[in-house]
């Protein structure tokens, strides 16, 4: 059944705010207009219904850039909450205007800023089928059970994101989508942690991720194992594999970073070290689960292929640094971080996992990522919830908690052995803000050796 949620803010509505807050600009002055808008159910499960409610929520960035002299240019931001009442939020938005005028003059020359440009206008409205609200608590309880202990929070909605400027260019993103972040427990406390999202609910698909979660969990009830330091033969689940692609994203695939000489991945660049061939990066958008434009207004490409078979095609540019460094941008985020990442799939069958990995680790779940070396290309962190002790094909028993570091040049490198033949789409579930949006179409990873610490 559809979703009843409906946010306070349509594309008309936005439209209607942006024409009359660049119709009131003064010369050389122009305006950038950045919309975060949702109408988002949150239900809080723990031992049952602990939370529900219902958030309709926009807020809006106002960037404005005054043109003091020709090629001088100044810029300032303010973020503002909108309240989907119209006169309300054009006096905010006048007020915020006005503000950032005073501002903008006493302010040092931006010399990366950006002028609004109109290459043109975009529209992206995927519609969904979630549950309908008052269902999804008899939904979630009735395929878990009364003998389980489940934690966990499920988002579905709309979720809205807007971009308009005084070239009177206008982006529109609107999806309906949901995620249902989730853990189960043992007497004993110890966890499996599962994510089912998308934007079609399938009763049936929620059942299998349920019942495979619950088959780990009775794995849990044995007897832990310590395993000790050392390198260890290692299937990762898609979930570990996605958590260390993040980790692109923190000053890895972005222009600046290679430039500024921080990224392990100057190395491909420079010709000094090579990725496996079977590791291949993407961002896709092919799947409208994100907006493809930026906050200046740039599209990025459908499918734009980072690394190919081990080799680095592509870095993410944003407008910034392509002033900066004098090299074609690809509409990548101020921030240069991956938004739509998608990792090639490989050969490897789900049904041959164990038997190919024989004795080691099985890693579900990986947390508290960091870059122990980011120059070197090595991250730690810790495995987290199932996680086994494999021997000849056979699950033995669940491992204690480990902390790994290990290098990428390793881990998608030389160590690389195969990627399984599926992806696994895994949704943002942030948050804490607002809802997030997009995910990483990932696939498990199977490597002849991952260096654990402790």
């Amino acid at each position: 059944m559809k979703t009843s949620l409906v946010p306070a803010i349509d594309r008309d509505y936005f439209e209607d705010l942006s024409k009359r807050a660049i119709g009131a600009l003064g010369p050389n002055e122009h305006l950038f207009l950045v919309l975060e808008a949702e109408c988002s159910q949150f239900v809080r499960f723990n031992q049952g219904v602990r939370q529900t409610g219902v958030i309709d929520d926009a807020s809006l960035e106002v960037t404005l850039v005054l043109e003091s002299s020709p090629g001088v240019l100044k810029r300032a931001s303010r973020e503002i909450s909108l309240s989907g009442i119209s006169y309300q939020d054009r006096e905010a938005i006048r007020e915020a205007v006005g503000v950032l005028r005073a501002e903008v003059p006493a302010l040092p020359q931006d010399p990366f800023a950006e002028l609004p440009k109109n290459p043109g206008s975009s529209m992206t409205t995927k519609t969904g089928n979630l549950l309908a609200t008052e269902s999804v608590p008899a939904k979630i309880l009735d395929a878990v059970g009364n003998s389980v202990d489940l934690a966990g929070i499920y988002a579905a909605g709309p979720v809205i994101r807007g971009m308009a400027n005084s070239a009177r260019l206008v982006h529109w993103f609107s999806s309906e989508f949901f995620s249902f972040d989730y853990s189960l427990y043992t007497p004993a406390q110890r966890a499996v942690k599962g994510v089912y999202g998308g934007s079609e609910w399938n009763d049936d698909e929620f059942r299998r991720s349920i019942s495979s979660a619950l088959q780990k969990l009775k794995l849990l009830e044995r007897q832990p194992r310590k395993i000790g330091r050392g390198s260890y033969r290692t299937f990762l689940e898609p979930a570990a594999v996605g958590a260390l692609i993040e980790m692109f994203s923190w000053g890895a695939i972005g222009e600046s970073s290679i430039r500024q000489g921080e990224s392990p991945l100057r190395r491909l660049r420079g010709g000094e070290k090579k990725l496996s061939p079977r590791f291949s990066l993407a961002e896709d958008f092919s799947g409208g689960q994100t907006p493809r434009f930026n906050q200046v207004g740039e599209l990025a490409p459908e499918k734009l292929i980072l690394i190919d078979k081990g080799e680095l095609a592509h870095s993410l540019v944003s407008s910034r640094s392509s002033k900066e460094y004098g090299v074609s941008g690809n509409a990548a985020e101020m921030d240069e971080v991956l938004r739509a990442p998608a990792v090639e799939h490989g050969t490897l069958e789900q049904s041959e996992v164990l038997g190919r990995l024989g004795t080691g680790l099985h890693i579900s779940n990986l947390h508290y990522l960091n870059w122990s070396d980011q120059n070197g290309g090595r991250i730690t962190g810790m495995t987290r919830y199932a996680c086994f002790w494999i021997e000849n094909g056979k699950i033995v028993a669940p491992i204690e908690n480990m902390r790994f570091d290990d290098s990428i040049f390793q881990l998608f490198g030389s160590n690389l052995e195969d990627l399984t033949r599926g992806c696994e789409f895994l949704p943002q579930t942030g948050t804490y803000d607002k809802r997030s949006v997009g995910g990483i179409w990932v696939p498990g990873m199977l490597v002849s050796g991952m260096q654990f610490t402790l």
